[in-house]
């Protein structure tokens, strides 16, 4: 033993070169703290290897790290220490209290952590129509109590073996989808990965727990084509409907006018009809009461009523529009003959119409 050695083990120093003599009190030696300037009149012996046990995980100090005091280590709770003897690996010390056999060599070279961890890969790769995304995988492992040796010693930077993998993984699997196709594949691109992972790195002395894809992040201009596409077939199927119901409206429309005007016109001849039913009661009930006046008589005299009833309409309201027509009484007669022509017509080529149809 030498005095004054560097109390932090490096990979080239011998495994003596950790154990130092100084003068501490009780107390740093509770503490394992190496005093600078301590006071006291006696002396122990510590190593301190915090600061040279490495998470082999990720690459940094482990804070509490493993601590050798007179020949003992204390590892924390989900960490496994491994300890070596002459530079060779010895054994796996479990969380606790753990005592060295320093005077045949044995030290505490590093740590492991049993706990579960995750790992966010992020990857640019391009769809098969050519678009880039950058895909966001997390891979989530952990060492097996029983795989420590080989976590320790087979790999010298696990996460970036683990990187390169999913890379691979992932390169060679999102240039054979569509990019609408790759949002819908995540879970078979996770599931590609983690085969893949699980299948190589368990020699490593790593477990892969799961993969999961958590972001695809298109470029944005691309993103933003997206959603003028999606906007325009949105507006496209927003039109067709407005002009359905557009169409739904007319159609309605038409047919409740249709209806009113047919409607109109069953009143117009129910009209019409009550009229003449109520010409011929009229005519029937003057003839009877008046023997030597014929019907078209009394048709002359009720058209003469119906004509100065019009004329009073027409005066009356200032804005009826008016058709000028003969207004002597001698017209009313011209006009009822005119009528009663037409009927003699009509009846008169009704043998002749019959005869052509036989």
């Amino acid at each position: 033993v030498r005095s004054g050695a560097n109390p932090v083990r490096s990979g080239s120093n011998p495994w003596w070169s950790s154990v130092a003599i100084r003068p501490c009190n009780e107390a740093d030696a509770r503490l394992a703290t190496p005093p600078r300037h301590a006071k006291a009149p006696f002396a122990t012996i510590y190593s301190r290897n915090t600061a040279a046990i490495q998470d082999k995980q990720g690459g940094k100090n482990m804070s509490g790290g493993v601590l050798n005091l007179i020949c003992c280590a204390c590892v924390p709770q989900s960490t496994a220490g491994v300890v070596e003897r002459f530079g060779k690996f010895s054994r796996v010390i479990n969380p606790g209290l753990n005592f060295l056999a320093c005077c045949i060599g044995e030290f505490v070279a590093g740590a492991v952590s049993l706990r579960v961890r995750q790992l966010d890969v992020t990857i640019e790769t391009k769809t098969k129509d050519n678009v880039f995304v950058v895909v966001v995988v997390s891979v989530q492992y952990e060492v097996e109590n029983d795989q420590v040796y080989d976590a320790f010693y087979r790999l010298t930077n696990p996460l970036e073996q683990i990187r390169a993998y999913v890379f691979d993984v992932v390169r060679s699997t999102v240039p054979k989808i569509n990019l609408d196709d790759v949002f819908d594949q995540k879970d078979e691109i996770a599931k590609a990965v983690k085969t893949d992972l699980a299948q190589t790195m368990p020699s490593y002395g790593y477990h892969i727990l799961q993969t999961l894809v958590t972001d695809i992040e298109p470029d944005s201009r691309v993103k933003s084509s997206m959603n003028e596409i999606n906007a325009a077939q949105r507006q496209r199927v927003a039109a067709a409907d407005k002009a359905e119901a557009e169409k739904i409206l007319v159609v309605k429309g038409a047919e409740a006018d249709a209806e009113s005007k047919y409607l109109a016109g069953v009143g117009i001849s129910r009209q019409r009809q009550a009229i003449v039913n109520g010409l011929r009661d009229s005519v029937q009930a003057f003839t009877r009461e008046i023997s030597d006046v014929s019907p078209r008589d009394v048709l002359e005299i009720m058209m003469m009523t119906q004509y100065f009833d019009m004329m009073k309409d027409v005066g009356s309201n200032s804005r009826t529009s008016t058709i000028f027509v003969p207004n002597t009484p001698g017209a009313v007669s011209d006009v009822s003959s005119q009528i009663r022509n037409g009927f003699l017509q009509a009846s008169a080529g009704m043998p002749e119409q019959q005869n052509m149809r036989r």
